[in-house]
């Protein structure tokens, strides 16, 4: 089992740049595939982002791309999400999230075993 805590939330105007970490403990980070989530009020949980056991291969959703970057630093075991150029739309609740599938990149919220309690991101226009 893994325990994931993400932090680095916060109110930002558009424009500007936040970079969310999520530190895992438990069994061995660097063994499950990693992922970020979101979810704005009244609507689903949508995929932002994704990166493989090694970090070797990520994947980022077509409204991020070029803006959001996925990286994980398995020494430290710890997945970040660095976010620039926020929009109003991005506004949300960020999740982290841990899969026992891998090696490479999931995309699907349901093969995720494993849930931070999210973490705020509001951006101002």
């Amino acid at each position: 089992q893994v325990h994931l805590v993400e932090s680095g939330g916060g109110l930002v105007q558009a424009g500007g740049s936040l970079r969310l970490s999520c530190v895992g403990s438990g069994r061995t980070f660097g063994n499950y595939a990693m992922g970020w989530f979101r979810q704005a009020p009244g609507k689903d949980r949508d995929f932002v982002a994704a990166i493989s056991w090694t970090g070797g291969v990520t994947l980022h959703t077509n409204s991020v791309k070029g803006r959001f970057t996925i990286s994980r630093d398995n020494a430290k075991n710890t997945l970040y999400l660095q976010m620039n150029t926020l929009k109003p739309e991005d506004t949300a609740v960020y999740y982290c999230a841990a899969s026992m599938e891998g090696p490479g990149v999931v995309l699907t919220a349901a093969r995720y075993d494993y849930w931070g309690q999210g973490t705020q991101v509001t951006v101002s226009s």
